[in-house]
């Protein structure tokens, strides 16, 4: 069986580090096997505002029907006046699109989760915040959550996460969101 996995975050700056944090947890999922579709700043920052008149049925709907088959979420915001980005937050409200589902929001889905920003208290309020989010919409955030410092020069310009630290926190949730979705699906590790 196959573990599917959604990452979505991101910045409205191509190439933000909160996108490269997510891209490499990412990676790290699908070498460790699973199928994984991301959802980045660039569609992110396509989305109208959830509920707004702007907002159409059908929006956002490759975003939802990705999450409704995954078996596990990957998440990274940056900080932003210590708590979640506007961008990524209006990216979770569609998922309000699931409520009606047999297996409603992201229940039953392991959620990775990466916080990005400049200081070490925006990073951990942001992340508080989304472990919040996560558990109202019924989901398992995994047991490590990254929080990133960030700064010009964390990442190479081809993508490589220059600091072990940072690295190995979004490794581990990488790891940790794979794990979490096979054992709700009932697949051990390797199958």
């Amino acid at each position: 069986m196959t573990i599917r996995i959604v990452a979505l975050g991101g910045t409205v700056n191509p190439g933000s580090t909160t996108e490269q944090a997510l891209r490499l947890a990412a990676g790290t999922a699908g070498a460790a096997g699973a199928e994984v579709q991301v959802f980045g700043g660039e569609y992110l920052s396509t989305l109208a505002h959830y509920g707004s008149g702007a907002h159409k049925k059908g929006d956002g709907g490759e975003l939802v029907e990705a999450v409704r088959a995954a078996d596990g979420v990957l998440i990274a915001a940056p900080g932003y006046h210590g708590t979640i980005s506007g961008l990524v937050k209006n990216a979770l409200d569609y998922l309000e699109e699931l409520s009606k589902d047999s297996r409603p929001y992201l229940d039953g889905r392991a959620v990775g989760l990466i916080a990005t920003a400049y200081g070490d208290q925006a990073t951990m309020s942001t992340l508080i915040t989304m472990r919040a989010i996560v558990h109202a919409l019924r989901g398992w955030p995994t047991p490590m959550g990254a929080t990133i410092r960030t700064y010009h020069g964390l990442f190479s310009p081809d993508g490589e996460c220059l600091e072990d630290r940072a690295r190995m926190q979004l490794e581990m949730v990488g790891h940790q969101v794979v794990r979490g979705a096979r054992a709700f699906a009932g697949v051990q590790d390797g199958q």
